[in-house]
């Protein structure tokens, strides 16, 4: 019967196997979207990453949880699952609804607090020089007037025009956001599954703890 109670355990045991799949691919579409960005240093993203560690943890609670169906790791288990689950879908919502303003103030308030190697390695990486146009051109390493030093000026003897690093970027960070979003929403959903079989798993009745229920 597959509403029994061998079939529940086995069906959980299965969902934190999954569970520890999901994390894996959290971590790392949270490292894509970070190695993507370099400069951002997105708090959301953040986010992600510590949920896919979180849940790694909590899948091996439940599975042990599930193998013993010992009642108070499977309440802990199905507590912290919830909280993730609100966590995580409050952080997807918010990654899908971040707007292109919001993004360009996340990435101008990173650029400002890396050291000028981490801007010139994105310099470097995007062929790019400067982050916007309100950058003050009398800044020795983000200004416009530094760009005629940069590898994005062929000949620093003639005049060139290199594009903004926000140009480049902006591509980027919204597919980055937009991959967070999609993945953590999608999954956070499992999350909430997993609650609702871990409250059946509980409350039903372990055939082997009371033989003669055969009977």
């Amino acid at each position: 019967m597959c509403g029994g109670f061998t079939c529940s355990k086995n069906a959980l045991t299965a969902l934190n196997i999954l569970y520890i799949v999901v994390a894996f691919i959290l971590i790392g579409v949270a490292v894509y979207g970070r190695a993507s960005a370099l400069v951002t240093n997105l708090p959301i993203i953040g986010g992600i990453l510590v949920c896919g560690v979180i849940l790694i943890l909590i899948s091996i609670l439940g599975l042990i949880g599930a193998a013993k169906h010992h009642q108070v790791l499977l309440f802990f288990y199905m507590l912290i699952l919830f909280l993730l689950f609100l966590i995580q879908f409050s952080i997807a919502c918010a990654c899908l609804a971040v707007n292109t303003k919001q993004q360009e103030q996340l990435a101008e308030q990173g650029w400002n607090n890396v050291e000028p190697h981490l801007r010139e390695k994105v310099e470097k990486t995007f062929n790019c020089c400067g982050f916007n146009e309100t950058i003050s051109a009398t800044s020795d390493d983000q200004g416009p007037l530094s760009c005629k030093t940069k590898h994005c000026c062929q000949y620093p003897d003639t005049d060139c025009e290199c594009p903004l690093c926000m140009q480049k970027l902006q591509s980027t960070i919204d597919y980055a956001f937009k991959l967070c979003g999609s993945i953590g929403l999608f999954f956070s959903f499992t999350e909430f599954v997993g609650v609702w079989l871990t409250v059946r798993y509980r409350n039903q009745k372990d055939p082997r703890a009371n033989p003669s229920a055969f009977l």
